[in-house]
């Protein structure tokens, strides 16, 4: 291969992957039903024309059927006149004869319209079959882009989610809940020392009678001791 067919084939792989990169599969989806929709207003439109050529033909076979029949009634009314003596022989049978020609020429297009009816119909019942297909499939696809829709929003939240708590460091997590317990436990034994610092005596009187406590004399042994050594009486 020469080395401009190769770089050739380069460029081209780097170009289609540059075009699948840019490619979003859900606007891609719902430009094809667009498109699709498109196709069905175009298909409708053909079905309504081809109705009315069908419902034109079978309403112009349906004269050619009147005029059949009246031209036939018309060549027998003249030979009738002609048999009652009301109108000439000849003039009879020759005008008698024109109606029939007519009649004729009103059958021969009954055969046609006939023909061009049933080519119609069946033209009509193969589009309104691929409309109604068409219709479906469009039904369809919009059903499946739209649970496709949720189906990626879904997932995309799930992904979210997952790198979310993948990214989380659990280990990290408990050495940090470990240095807030050490450290509340450091804050109460210093609010301990503090409230022992503030329960001891302040000075040495306070130490003295820290010391005496509850063995000290009571107030009224060392009234009476006071009396005694004035002399006096206790009872007075």
């Amino acid at each position: 291969m020469s080395i401009f067919r190769r770089l050739f084939k380069v460029g081209e792989a780097q170009t289609h992957s540059l075009i699948d990169n840019m490619e979003d599969p859900v606007k891609m989806s719902e430009q094809a039903i667009r498109d699709l929709k498109q196709d069905l207003g175009n298909a409708m439109e053909s079905l309504a024309e081809v109705k009315a050529i069908a419902i034109r033909t079978r309403r112009e076979m349906k004269n050619h059927e009147q005029q059949s029949v009246d031209y036939e009634k018309k060549a027998m009314l003249l030979l009738q006149r002609a048999q009652q003596g009301q109108l000439d022989a000849g003039e009879s049978d020759r005008l008698a004869t024109e109606a029939l020609n007519k009649k004729e020429h009103a059958d021969q297009e009954i055969a046609r319209t006939q023909a061009e009816v049933q080519k119609y119909d069946n033209m009509t019942a193969n589009l309104e079959a691929k409309v109604n297909d068409l219709r479906s499939r469009i039904s369809k696809w919009e059903n499946e882009l739209r649970t496709l829709k949720a189906r990626a929003k879904v997932s995309s939240a799930t992904k979210k989610l997952n790198k979310q708590m993948a990214g989380i460091d659990s280990s990290s997590t408990v050495a940090m809940l470990e240095r807030m317990k050490t450290k509340v436990e450091e804050e109460e034994s210093l609010a301990e020392s503090y409230g022992e610092i503030a329960a001891a005596p302040k000075s040495v009187d306070d130490e003295i009678d820290k010391a005496l406590g509850s063995s000290s004399p009571a107030t009224s042994d060392k009234l009476a001791a006071l009396k005694a050594k004035m002399g006096l009486n206790q009872n007075q």
